[in-house]
C-alpha cells in the first residue's frame, strides 16, 4: 500500500535554521493508519526546494532578480516578451535543469525578495539525510523537489532535483511486459513520480513543504547513490534541444 502525508508544524525556515533539527519533531509526530508513529526505515522524505534554499541562505533582493537569473544561467533556451514589458526566459541553469527564470522564484517568500534554488540539490539531500539519521535513527530516502513546466503540456508538476538514498531511475529494459514482449526503452522516472505524488498532499498554498511517502521501501538504498542529476538527459540524447 502506498501512503503519503504532509504534516503541519514546520516553523518558518530562515538561513539560521538547522533543517534536520526543525524537521525532527514534525516527522517524529507522524501518525499512520496502522497506529505506528514517526519515521521508519524505507520511508521517503520529500522536501520542497524552497525550504532547503531558505535554510541555505539563497534569498536575494527582488531588485536583483534579473542579475540572479543571469548568474544561474548557462544557456538560454527560449525567451518571450509580454506587452507589459516583462520577459520570460527559459534557461538551462548551473545544475543542468531547464526551467523558467533558472528556478529563481518570488512565491512563498517575503515581499521584496526572490529565492534561488539550492546550490547543489543532491548535496542538500545528502546532508539532510545524514541529519535525520543522526536524530531519528533511521535512514530514509530524501528527495528535494521543485515545480517545472513541461514541453507540450499545460500546467506545472513537481520533479526531483536532488536525491539521496534512492535510485531516481528504474531501468526496465530487457525485461518483458505482460504479453512477453521485451522492453527496449522503458526507464521509469520513479523519483519524479514520487515528487508529483508528494506534491498532491503538500499542496502549494497550505504551508506544508514536506511530505513523507511510505510503501516504496524497495526503492530506498543504504548508500546515498548518484543523486537526481542522473535523470538529466545528456545533450546527445536531447531531441528537444535541436527539434530533430
Amino acid at each position: 500500500m502506498l501512503l503519503a502525508q504532509a504534516p503541519d508544524g514546520l516553523p518558518e525556515v530562515t538561513s539560521s535554521t538547522d533543517l534536520a533539527a526543525a524537521l525532527t519533531p514534525v516527522l517524529g509526530g507522524l501518525v499512520w493508519p496502522d497506529g505506528s508513529t514517526g519515521l521508519a526505515e524505507g520511508d521517503i522524505v520529500v522536501v520542497a526546494s524552497k525550504v532547503v534554499a531558505k535554510a541555505e541562505g539563497r534569498l536575494r533582493k527582488a531588485a536583483d532578480r534579473d542579475a540572479a537569473i543571469d548568474d544561474e544561467t548557462v544557456r538560454v533556451v527560449a525567451t518571450r516578451e509580454y506587452p507589459d514589458g516583462s520577459t520570460l526566459k527559459i534557461v538551462e541553469n548551473r545544475q543542468g535543469l531547464v526551467m523558467a527564470a533558472a528556478g529563481v522564484d518570488a512565491s512563498n517568500v517575503l515581499p521584496g525578495t526572490v529565492l534561488l534554488l539550492p546550490e547543489d540539490s543532491d548535496e542538500s539531500a545528502r546532508v539532510l539525510r545524514r541529519g535525520l539519521n543522526a536524530r531519528l535513527g533511521v535512514r530514509p530516502g530524501v528527495l528535494v523537489t521543485d515545480s517545472v513546466g513541461r514541453p507540450w503540456r499545460r500546467g506545472i508538476a513537481d520533479i526531483t532535483i536532488g536525491a539521496a538514498g534512492l535510485d531516481v531511475l528504474q531501468d526496465l529494459r530487457n525485461q518483458r511486459d505482460g504479453n512477453g514482449r521485451e522492453l527496449r526503452a522503458t526507464v521509469i522516472a520513479v523519483a519524479d513520480e514520487i515528487a508529483a505524488a508528494a506534491d498532491l498532499v503538500r499542496g502549494k498554498t497550505g504551508g506544508r513543504p514536506v511530505a513523507v511517502v511510505r510503501g516504496l521501501g524497495h526503492l530506498v538504498t543504504v548508500e546515498d547513490g548518484e543523486g537526481a542529476h542522473v535523470a538529466i538527459r545528456p545533450p546527445e540524447e536531447d531531441l528537444f534541444r535541436t527539434g530533430r
